[in-house]
C-alpha cells in the first residue's frame, strides 16, 4: 500500500498537505477520493496546527483501506 504524495515539501512549509489534486468526494464515504480527506478537514487544513495535521495523516491509510474495501 502506497501513500499519497504530498504536493509540497519545501523546507519551513510545516506539515505538507496530503492532496494529491483529485478532488472528488466519495458520495457513500464522505471523503475525498484522491486524499481520503473530510470536507472539514479539507476546508480547515489552512489553520491546523501541525500536530492536528499530523493526525490527519496518521488517519489517512487506514481510511483507503476502508474506503478500497467498499468498491
Amino acid at each position: 500500500m502506497s501513500a499519497a504524495v504530498p504536493k509540497d515539501r519545501r523546507a519551513g512549509q510545516g506539515v505538507a498537505s496530503p492532496c494529491v489534486s483529485v478532488c472528488v468526494m466519495d458520495p457513500v464515504c464522505g471523503l475525498c477520493t484522491g486524499c481520503c480527506r473530510t470536507l472539514d478537514e479539507i476546508a480547515a487544513w489552512s489553520v491546523l496546527d501541525d500536530a492536528a495535521k499530523r493526525a490527519v495523516w496518521a488517519a489517512l491509510p487506514a481510511r483507503r483501506v476502508k474506503m478500497n474495501a467498499g468498491r
